[in-house]
C-alpha cells in the first residue's frame, strides 16, 4: 500500500532522552521515512526528565483540554511540541499532571537519577492506557489519516488493541496498517492485577483481552496481546525474546526480521509498501 502518511507512536527519541538503541531509531526512521517522501506524525510521552526549556517544549492550547476517564478518574490530556531538528519534525509530546513528572530542571545527576526512578511507579497500567488514547484522540482533532500506524516499544502495547477494537471504524485510522516492534528493552514483574478490569471499562470484552487470561499482565503478555492485533511485527532488536519471535512468525503475520543498524530505512519503506 501506499505509505505516503506514516504516525510513529515511539516510547523513546533522542535527543529528547539518553541515546540507546530504541531512541535512536525513534528518531532517525522517521527522518528517513520523511525524506522518502511519507507525511509523518511523531508522538512520545512527555517524561519528567525531558526538559522542556532546553529542548523548546510549549503546549498546543487547541488540541489540549480534553479529559481521558481511566479507571473511572478523570485526567487531563495535555500536549505538548518541539520540532526535531535538522529534519524540522514535529514531535507530539503527551502530558498529564497525574501520569508524569513536571519538575523539568533537574540540576545534577543525581536528581536526574531520582526522577528517573520516579516516573515508573505501579500504575503503568494506566499510564499505557492514558498515552495510547492520547495519541488517538490527539491524530483525531488533527484530522489526519495515518496509512501506517508504527507502535514501538511496550509502552504502545495498547494501540494495536484500541485501534482494532474500539477506533476500527473512525475515519482516521479505519485505513490504517497496523506495525508492531518488538525490543528487547523490557520492564520486570507484572503490571497492576486490575489492568483486565479496567480495560473492560473501556469497553474492551473477555474475548478481545482473552490473551491476557486472568494472571497479572507481564512483558511477554503485554507483547503478545500487541502481535494479536498487530497486521505485521518487526523485530527492531537484534535480539529478543525467543517465545515472542516464535509467537510473532506463528502468526502467520508479515514478519520483519532485524533489518541491522545502518541501512534499515529502505528495509522499513519496502515492509510498509507490502502491507
Amino acid at each position: 500500500m501506499a505509505t505516503n502518511k506514516v504516525l510513529y507512536i515511539s516510547q523513546e527519541i533522542a535527543p529528547y532522552l539518553p541515546k540507546t538503541a530504541m531512541s535512536v531509531l525513534g528518531q532517525k526512521l522517521p527522518q528517513g521515512i520523511q525524506e522518502k517522501g511519507a507525511e509523518v506524525r511523531t508522538f512520545m510521552p512527555k517524561y519528567g526528565r525531558i526538559n522542556e526549556r532546553r529542548n523548546q517544549l510549549h503546549e498546543v492550547i487547541r488540541l489540549s483540554g480534553m479529559n481521558l476517564v481511566i479507571d473511572d478518574t478523570d485526567h487531563p490530556l495535555i500536549i505538548k511540541v518541539a520540532t526535531l531538528q535538522p529534519a524540522r519534525i514535529q514531535i507530539y509530546f503527551i502530558d498529564n499532571d497525574d501520569y508524569f513528572i513536571h519538575n523539568v530542571n533537574a540540576k545534577d545527576n543525581n536528581e536526574e537519577k531520582e526522577l528517573e526512578i520516579k516516573e515508573f511507579p505501579a500504575d503503568n497500567d494506566e499510564r499505557i492506557m492514558f498515552y495510547v488514547r492520547g495519541v488517538v484522540e490527539t491524530v483525531k482533532k488533527l484530522r489526519w489519516e495515518p496509512s501506517i500506524v508504527h507502535c514501538s516499544g511496550w509502552i504502545s502495547a495498547l494501540a494495536p488493541l484500541y485501534l482494532k477494537r474500539i477506533y476500527n471504524e473512525d475515519p482516521s485510522f479505519r485505513s490504517a496498517k497496523i506495525v508492531y516492534a518488538i525490543f528487547d528493552e523490557k520492564f520486570e514483574g507484572t503490571l497492576d492485577p486490575r489492568m483486565q478490569e479496567k480495560l473492560k471499562m473501556e469497553q474492551f470484552s473477555d474475548e478481545d483481552l482473552k490473551t491476557l487470561t486472568d494472571a497479572p499482565v507481564d512483558y511477554i503478555a503485554l507483547n503478545k496481546l500487541a502481535i494479536d492485533y498487530a497486521d505485521a511485527i518487526v523485530q527492531a532488536s537484534p535480539e529478543i525474546s525467543p517465545e515472542l519471535e516464535e509467537y510473532a512468525k506463528a502468526s502467520g503475520k508479515p514478519f520483519l526480521p532485524y533489518p541491522g543498524d545502518e541501512d534499515y530505512i529502505d528495509a522499513y519503506n519496502d515492509f510498509y509498501a507490502s502491507l
